[in-house]
């Protein structure tokens, strides 16, 4: 029985470590297109009603290189080193509020 345990949390290590590092490899990878996203800020914290012409040119920059980095904003909201306020809800209104056709099921 114990033999069969030690390879069982193996395996879980090791699957968490590897998603450990594609959560870490995305972040990297879409650094430099948020930066597009800059203009969207009051939107997502709830200050601004709507998103700026700004924001929406900006998104749609964003989706047309990558459309996971937008996700990437999403699952990282709490991330404390961001040192940003995101509503996931806002967040994900985003793309309709500025007429941007995407899937956001997939980031939720």
């Amino acid at each position: 029985m114990a033999s069969s345990i030690l390879p069982c949390i193996l395996l879980i290590t090791v699957l968490f470590g590897l998603a450990s590092s594609d959560v870490n490899q995305d972040k990297a990878e879409c650094k430099n297109h948020l930066m597009g996203l800059a203009p969207c800020l009051s939107f997502v914290d709830g200050e601004a009603k709507t998103p700026t012409v700004d924001c929406c040119g900006g998104l749609k920059q964003v989706l047309g290189k990558s459309k996971k980095c937008l996700c990437v904003v999403i699952r990282d909201r709490d991330d404390s080193s961001a040192g940003l306020k995101i509503n996931a809800t806002l967040a994900a209104a985003l793309p309709s509020a500025c007429r941007a056709k995407v899937n956001m099921t997939d980031c939720i």
